[in-house]
C-alpha cells in the first residue's frame, strides 16, 4: 500500500549506504531490536491490541538466532509484524512467496459468522469474481488444510487466538494468499461443496492506465471513477479534466471502490478542495507516542481549502467499499465532515491510522507503521466509520451494481435536488 496521508522518512542509526553487502548475525540482530524499539516507541494502537509486545523478543529469540541473511530477516519480520494483527503494518520489501497485503492483494473479504470462515464481499474484476465466488459462500479449507487450521497458524504469538479482531484479520490474511502461489480452496454454498483454483493471486483484472475514468448516466448524472491513484499526482489535473468535462451534470457520483493502495494527503485535499467553498475540517489526527513520552495529549484537524476557479456545488453521492483503503478512506471521510458528498456503500477496509517509514540501517528494510490515530471530525475513529447508506453486496449480479443502484436511489431524494450547506 502506497503512503496513506503522510509519509516520515526515518533513518534510524547510521546511513543506509547505497549498496549493501552482506550483514553480520549481530547486524540482522540490531536491524531486528531496532524495529522493534521502532514500534514500541511509535505505533499508534497498541492500547486497541491485545498483543503483548514487550514479549516479542522473547517469543522471537531462537528465530532470530538461526537468521543468517537480509531475506531471512525479511520472512522473521513479516511473522513478527502479524503480532499487530494489522494491515497497515507492514514491511515495503517482500520475498517471493511473500504473504500478499490487505485489501491491495486479495480479492476476498470475509469475517468469522457463526464459528464460520464466511465471504463477506468479492473485488470486482477479480479471480474469485470470474470464479464465481459469492457473498455467503463458507470456506472450508485452503490448499487442503482445513480453514480453522490455516488461521491458527498465521496468528501470532503474544496474543489469545479467542480475539475475535484478530482471527477476522488472519482469515482475510490467508485468503489473500502468497505471491506467486496458487490459493486452492473448497467452498460450500447451502448443500453444495465445491473446490476452485485461484491459481493467478496477483491478477485483479486489467489495471486502468488512467488515473480517472467518467462518464456520463442516465438522468444527466456525472460519474468518476479513481482508479487506484490517489497516491499518483496526476490524479489531481485528470480529476479536474473528469469535473470539467461533466460539469453540466445535475449530480455525481465519485467511485472510491478501487483504492486499495491508499495515496497521499495531496491528492485527497486536491479532489476534495473542489467541492468546498471555504476551509473545512475534513478530519482530526491524534499523536499517541507524544502523549506516551510527555503525557500530554496532541491532537488537530487538517483542513481542505477551496481549490479551482469554482466549486461543483450541485448533489454527490461516493462510493466506498472493502476496497477503500487508507487515503481513499480519509477522502470519504472529508466528504461527509465537509458536506460535500453522502457516503453510500459498505464498511471501507478498515487501515488504522496514518503511518510513518523506518528504514533500519543495517539492511535497508523498510517498515511501515501506523504512527498517528485518524478520526473523523466529529471524533468517529476512521475505521469505524460506515456510510450513511448502506448497501446489501448480496444483491451484486452480472448486470446490476447495487452500489450504483443505491447511489442513483439517493440522489433522486427531495433533499439531494439541492446542494448541500457548506
Amino acid at each position: 500500500m502506497r503512503r496513506p496521508l503522510r509519509t516520515l522518512l526515518l533513518i534510524i542509526g547510521v546511513a543506509v549506504p547505497a549498496l549493501l553487502s552482506a550483514q553480520t548475525h549481530d547486524e540482522l540482530r540490531q536491524d531486528f531490536d531496532t524495529a522493534w524499539r521502532a514500534a514500541s516507541d511509535r505505533y499508534a494502537y497498541f492500547d486497541a491490541k491485545a498483543t503483548s509486545w514487550a514479549d516479542v523478543p522473547r517469543l522471537y529469540a531462537d528465530d532470530l538466532q538461526r537468521v543468517s541473511t537480509r531475506d531471512g530477516l525479511v520472512a522473521l519480520l513479516e511473522h513478527v509484524l502479524d503480532e499487530l494483527y494489522d494491515p497497515h503494518a507492514q514491511l515495503n520489501v517482500n520475498l517471493a512467496d511473500s504473504p500478499r497485503l490487505v485489501p491491495s492483494g486479495t480479492d476476498l473479504w470475509a469475517e468469522w459468522r457463526r464459528g464460520e470462515a464466511t465471504i463477506t464481499d468479492v473485488r470486482a474484476d477479480s479471480d474469485a469474481q470470474r470464479a464465481g465466488v459469492r457473498p455467503g459462500d463458507v470456506v472450508l479449507s485452503m490448499a487442503g488444510t482445513p480453514i480453522a487450521d490455516a488461521v491458527e497458524a498465521r496468528l501470532g504469538r503474544s496474543y489469545p487466538h479467542s480475539v475475535a479482531a484478530a482471527r477476522d484479520w488472519a482469515l482475510r490474511a490467508v485468503l489473500a494468499g502468497r505471491h506467486g502461489v496458487g490459493r486452492p480452496m473448497q467452498l460450500r454454498r447451502g448443500n453444495l461443496i465445491r473446490t476452485i483454483d485461484l491459481s493467478a493471486p496477483d491478477q485483479f483484472g486489467v489495471r486502468n492506465a488512467a488515473p480517472v475514468s467518467h462518464s456520463r448516466l442516465a438522468a444527466r448524472i456525472g460519474y468518476v471513477r479513481v482508479n487506484d491513484s490517489l497516491g499518483d499526482d496526476a490524479t489531481i489535473q485528470a480529476f479536474d479534466r473528469a469535473l470539467d468535462d461533466l460539469g453540466d451534470t445535475r449530480a455525481l457520483i465519485i467511485d472510491l471502490r478501487n483504492t486499495p493502495s491508499g495515496g497521499n494527503s495531496v491528492v485527497a485535499r486536491g479532489i476534495l478542495g473542489r467541492f468546498v467553498t471555504r476551509d473545512l475540517p475534513y478530519q482530526r489526527h491524534v499523536l499517541p507516542s507524544e502523549e506516551r513520552d510527555t503525557g500530554i495529549r496532541r491532537s488537530w484537524l487538517e483542513l481542505v481549502s477551496p481549490r479551482g476557479s469554482s466549486a461543483y456545488r450541485r448533489p454527490v453521492a461516493v462510493l466506498v467499499g472493502h476496497w477503500t483503503g487508507s487515503m481513499g478512506e480519509g477522502l470519504a471521510i472529508g466528504f461527509d465532515a465537509t458536506r460535500s458528498g453522502t457516503v453510500v456503500g459498505t464498511a471501507m477496509a478498515g487501515l488504522l491510522g496514518a503511518t510513518d517509514h523506518i528504514v533500519l540501517p543495517h539492511t535497508g528494510i523498510g517498515l511501515n507503521l501506523p504512527t498517528e490515530r485518524l478520526h473523523h471530525v466529529d471524533g468517529t475513529p476512521r475505521e469505524a466509520f460506515r456510510p450513511g447508506v448502506l448497501v446489501d453486496v448480496t444483491r451484486s449480479g452480472p448486470d446490476a451494481d447495487p452500489f450504483i443502484e443505491a447511489a442513483l436511489r439517493v440522489l433522486a431524494q427531495p433533499a439531494h435536488r439541492q446542494p448541500p450547506k457548506r
